[in-house]
């Protein structure tokens, strides 16, 4: 996948499945022991915000590391190929991560990935009402450390989590929300991904890739749990009776990542296609095998993304980018 002439490849890490710095997470190192390898694949940073953000899960003094060996924000199902967290974005914010995560020591071009936060915010003496003057923040930090890069970037704007607390917003609001923060982040001449999910609407999210400075889509994120019942069976992932209880309820719920999400994103991508859009799209979401990724590509993906597979599946993200890269053409 080329954006603005810079070769991002045809494999990319779901936001955050490698931390922030690329380094991965402490079990890694034990499940590389079983094959665990992302050797092909594109490193795309957690998803970060402006400011540092509190979240759900505590982290340790250098911003990266959970403090809990198995975080009780997280939930995972490795049996039915499912999980769902409700991470909420912690993080120590760019300004640290800036000066922390050794971005700039990345050899091979890769993604940030930013997104705002539904609250009021300082930056310096000024008060941050709105979500894109956050991304106008993170736009200055990043324009500062830029020259010190020794590889080429993207920004991944995300405008789907949901596990910040933001309200639901009607498509046209949506639409100027994404908007404003892609306008923000331009200013930063560097390819810019937006990141939606299967519950955005083909049409809002097309209107929202069309704005000039948008460059791809990446869909898509976790799905709140709950939501879009007539697609995914709550009751028979988390249900007892006729009524599906999330094992995050104290925390909001959390997000389902995991088998349920590939056919939701295969139908997704379709439409897309079908609907005329000719920018390039990303997709991802329960890819836990080649063949799940071949259903994407074969939907009109470019390239594709692996996350959960990492602690779902393990054993199979090597050969899924190796089959991928085959697929497609190695980078």
């Amino acid at each position: 996948m080329k954006l603005r002439g810079i070769e991002f490849g045809h494999v990319l890490d779901a936001s955050g499945v490698r931390n922030f710095d690329g380094r991965g997470w402490w079990y890694h190192h034990w499940l590389k022991l079983f094959g665990l390898n992302f050797g092909g694949s594109t490193f795309v940073a957690k998803t970060t915000t402006f400011s540092p953000n509190t979240g759900n899960m505590p982290l340790k003094q250098d911003g990266m590391t959970p403090q809990e060996f198995f975080p009780g924000c997280i939930y995972i199902d490795r049996r039915a190929g499912v999980a769902l967290n409700a991470v909420g974005l912690s993080g120590p914010g760019a300004t640290f991560l800036f000066a922390h995560a050794g971005w700039e020591n990345q050899t091979q071009p890769f993604f940030l990935s930013f997104m705002t936060l539904p609250t009021d915010l300082m930056f310096g003496d000024l008060m941050i009402e709105r979500p894109h003057r956050q991304a106008f923040g993170f736009a200055h930090e990043l324009t500062h450390h830029l020259p010190r890069f020794r590889a080429p970037i993207g920004i991944q704007l995300n405008v789907s989590c949901p596990n910040v607390g933001a309200m639901p917003m009607a498509p046209d609001e949506a639409i100027v929300h994404a908007h404003g923060q892609i306008d923000a982040l331009a200013r930063v001449d560097v390819p810019i991904m937006l990141k939606v999910s299967v519950t955005t609407p083909v049409a809002t999210a097309l209107r929202m890739a069309e704005r000039t400075g948008c460059d791809a889509i990446c869909v898509s994120n976790t799905v709140p749990f709950g939501a879009l019942p007539d697609k995914i069976d709550w009751i028979k992932l988390f249900g007892t009776a006729d009524k599906a209880q999330s094992p995050l309820a104290k925390f909001g719920g959390g997000g389902l990542s995991g088998a349920p999400l590939l056919p939701l994103v295969e139908a997704w991508v379709r439409e897309a296609r079908a609907a005329g859009f000719k920018k390039p799209i990303n997709a991802g979401g329960g890819i836990l095998c080649p063949a799940d990724a071949d259903r994407l590509i074969d939907a009109g993906a470019d390239s594709v993304f692996l996350g959960s597979i990492a602690f779902l599946r393990p054993t199979h993200v090597a050969r899924t980018i190796a089959h991928v890269n085959r697929r497609l053409g190695r980078r």
